[in-house]
């Protein structure tokens, strides 16, 4: 059976996740961690494209992308990060071998149903993502922290975050933004208390 073809609509948001070969914790140590921002720098000096949120987790890493227009692909984009990420690994262990295990999973957010709403709780979902595994006490204390770029005005992250246009039209101010960002971190916060 032939794979499905990835969509890869320019000029739209993807939310891309790719896990680690035999869903190994290879990404558990954070100086294997600093592997992901050092290929997103790359990446960034390389492609146009928006970042909107970047973390690495144990097993795992999520992104979400801002295609544009005429631009790189989310194809190619993914593709060199991981492939980065894979080359510095595998030379630090001096090993060879695969080190992702399979190809990357990318959805579009503007095509689903309420999309606004779901990417503003998605950037939480992946804020919270390395404090539920144990590497962080708090979103904003992440090895990215992409999270404080939506809530602390000039913030400068370890890599080029772009606010998405979602955030941004929640106000007329920044602090208005936030206020009701937040909303959307009490709304997740409440929504995985059931579940633990």
């Amino acid at each position: 059976m032939a794979r499905r073809l990835r969509n890869i609509a320019q000029g739209k948001t993807h939310h891309c996740t790719s896990r680690c070969h035999g869903k190994r914790d290879l990404l558990k140590s954070k100086f294997y961690r600093k592997y992901f921002i050092e290929a997103i720098h790359m990446c960034q000096g390389k492609y146009d494209f928006e970042l909107i949120a970047a973390e690495p987790v144990d097993n795992e890493i999520h992104l979400i992308i801002r295609t544009l227009l005429d631009r790189e692909t989310v194809s190619k984009i993914m593709q060199y990060i991981k492939a980065r990420i894979a080359e510095r690994y595998n030379r630090s262990m001096k090993t060879t071998g695969p080190f992702w295990n399979e190809r990357f999973c990318s959805m579009v957010i503007e095509e689903i149903d309420n999309p606004e709403e779901y990417l503003l709780w998605l950037l939480w979902h992946i804020g919270y993502k390395p404090v539920r595994k144990g590497l962080s006490s708090d979103p904003k204390k992440n090895d990215v922290g992409f999270i404080n770029v939506y809530l602390i005005k000039n913030y400068k992250a370890p890599v080029a975050i772009t606010p998405h246009a979602f955030f941004t039209a929640l106000g007329d101010s920044f602090d208005a933004c936030v206020k009701k960002f937040l909303l959307y971190e009490q709304a997740y916060l409440k929504r995985i208390a059931v579940y633990f």
